[in-house]
């Protein structure tokens, strides 16, 4: 059965001002040249959105994608974080801005982060969409988040069940 958005928790403009907010923060903090790593399918509204914000502040990353799988159509991970496709050139020396959409359990930017680190990434600097600590499983925190959410499920903007919701501009719970 299909869930149905029910509550809204962020607008389409409170996400749009916090993700130009958060643009300025990875302007400063970041080197001038880097390369972002998203990860699919969540993370590429989100990445699309700050990309943008970023060219604002003059600042214009490499971007390549990872495709990670641990959901598939269920609403909690299946604990097992697995590599679809192929992986990003060699990194070696190259400061990296992961992005994901949501920091759950902490298992795929945990195993991200690793990878990218392994190709050479240095730092390896994580940016995430929306963060829910109370479901964290991996001692793992985000160096840049948009926004902190409660324990509940979520769609919208970039994020999904059963791949629908993807496109709703708002972040919302569902039941």
């Amino acid at each position: 059965m299909a869930l149905v958005p029910k509550e809204t928790l962020h607008s389409a403009t409170e996400i749009a001002a916090r993700v130009e907010a958060l643009a300025g923060e990875i302007a400063v903090a970041l080197p001038q040249d880097f390369t972002i790593i998203s990860v699919l399918n969540g993370a590429f509204v989100f990445t699309a959105d700050l990309m943008r914000a970023l060219a604002k502040r003059n600042v214009h990353p490499k971007v390549e994608f990872v495709n990670l799988k641990s959901y598939g159509d269920a609403t909690t991970s299946s604990g097992q974080v697995r590599v679809i496709g192929t992986l990003p050139e060699d990194l070696r020396g190259q400061a990296v801005l992961l992005i994901d959409d949501i920091l759950d359990s902490g298992r795929t930017l945990s195993f991200a982060k690793s990878l990218l680190e392994g190709l050479g990434g240095a730092p390896v600097k994580i940016a995430v969409f929306a963060d829910k600590p109370s479901r964290r499983v991996v001692p793992i925190k985000a160096d840049f988040v948009a926004f902190t959410i409660p324990d509940r499920f979520v769609v919208g903007y970039g994020l999904d069940h059963a791949q629908q919701w993807r496109g709703l501009p708002d972040l919302a719970a569902v039941d």
